[in-house]
Parts: structure tokens; C-alpha cells; sequence
């Protein structure tokens, strides 16, 4: 298939999906690598929280960040694999944000911003994502 040249649209979305996926990456490195001496400097609810969840969730964080970052670049770089990376990381977007909104206090911990504005802006922009790379690739910038 012949691949048609993408809009400057395309090439910031590209850029900020590399840029907005890197922070998911350092989100998880700083909530899966959390040491006892930073846990101790958090509000005790905050804690408790981090330390009750569970390694699977765990899991979970870490494929739908890399996958996202990994979809991301593929976009950068033109290929049609990074919407299926793209539908993997919103799946374990949804995921991971829906034991949090469902199974733990994590609005009550930490607020609106943190508890539930922050979350819903990662479940839009992972969905975003996956539908504009799926549209993306129709338009012929993906090959």
C-alpha cells in the first residue's frame, strides 16, 4: 500500500502522544519503585494505597505505559503496529483505572484532581490514541 504524506496535525499528535506516554512511563517508575523512605513521606492513606496494590495491577501499569510509549513511536515512525500497541494500552488503561475507580478510595485519598480528573484524562487520551492511529492508518499514513 502506498502511504499518502501526514498533516502537521499528524506530526503533534505524534510528538505529544511520545511526550504524554514518557510521563506514563516515569508515573510507573515512581508508583512501582517507590521506596520504604518515600512511602514514609506520604500521607498514610496515600501509602497504604500504594502498598495495597496489587502486584497484577502492578503488571498491568507496566504493559499499558510501555505498549502506549512502544504505539507512540511506531506512530512517529509511520507503522500500522502501533494501533494494535495503542488498543493494548487503552485496554490496560481501562483496566488499571477501573480497579482504581471501582475496587479502591483512590478519589477519597487523593482528591478530584488526582482521583478522578487526572485518571479520566488517561482513559480519553489512550482511547484518542488508539482511534487516531486507527484513522490514521485508513488515511494512508501508516503503512
Amino acid at each position: 500500500m502506498t502511504t499518502t504524506k501526514p498533516s502537521k496535525k499528524f506530526w503533534i499528535i505524534s510528538t505529544i502522544a511520545v511526550l504524554w506516554n514518557l510521563m506514563g512511563i516515569f508515573a510507573f517508575m515512581g508508583q512501582a519503585f517507590v521506596s520504604s523512605a518515600m512511602l514514609a513521606e506520604l500521607p498514610a492513606d496515600q501509602a497504604e494505597l500504594i502498598r495495597n496494590t496489587p502486584q497484577w495491577l502492578t503488571g498491568i501499569f507496566a504493559i499499558a505505559t510501555v505498549t502506549g510509549l512502544l504505539g507512540s513511536i511506531l506512530l512517529v515512525l509511520r507503522r500500522k503496529s502501533a494501533t494494535t500497541l495503542f488498543f493494548i494500552s487503552a485496554v490496560g488503561v481501562l483496566i488499571q483505572m477501573g480497579y482504581s475507580f471501582f475496587a479502591t478510595d483512590a478519589l477519597q485519598v487523593y482528591g478530584i484532581v488526582e482521583g478522578l480528573i487526572m485518571p479520566l484524562i488517561v482513559i480519553l487520551s489512550a482511547v484518542y490514541l488508539y482511534f487516531f492511529s486507527v484513522k490514521s492508518s485508513k488515511k494512508g499514513h501508516l503503512d
